[in-house]
């Protein structure tokens, strides 16, 4: 039976060597495009959070509403990203992911993952089973906690 110091150690363990990886991966992808990490990292939010203005941006990546618009402009011209009209202000603009955005983020999230396809192949099929159920406790309970109120 693992105790709690072990546990946290293995976990703490693994989530260096797959953020080191992970991240690797997606600042090569980001490099290779000729965009900045930051704008990426804007386009990832868009992709998961869906739309957002220029204020929660400036929020989200805490920085002043001249540097968000900078961040955002090349994003723009480059086609990556659009400004809406926002439904329910037509003053304010909502930004979002245009198809050549979301494509672009969905081949970084594909490099990204790639050395994962690369360590599956290193394992048996039984500690696959293992690993899987393991992550599957740990995805529930981590994602339970991020529905909790913040304190």
């Amino acid at each position: 039976m693992t105790n709690s110091v072990q546990f946290t150690k293995s976990i703490r363990s693994w989530m260096d060597v797959f953020m080191h990886r992970s991240m690797r991966g997606w600042g090569r992808y980001a490099k290779s495009t000729g965009l900045s990490i930051h704008q990426v990292s804007l386009m990832m939010q868009l992709n998961y959070r869906g739309a957002c203005g220029m204020s929660e941006i400036s929020e989200r990546f805490n920085v002043t509403p001249a540097a968000a618009s900078q961040l955002v402009d090349k994003l723009v011209q480059s086609g990556y990203i659009q400004r809406e009209e926002d439904p329910n202000d037509r003053r304010a603009k909502l930004l979002n992911l245009t198809d050549r955005g979301r494509k672009l983020i969905h081949q970084g999230m594909e490099e990204r993952y790639r050395w994962v396809d690369e360590l599956t192949q290193k394992l048996t099929e039984e500690e696959r089973a293992q690993i899987s159920e393991a992550l599957d406790i740990m995805t529930r309970v981590a994602t339970d906690l991020e529905a909790e109120p913040v304190q």
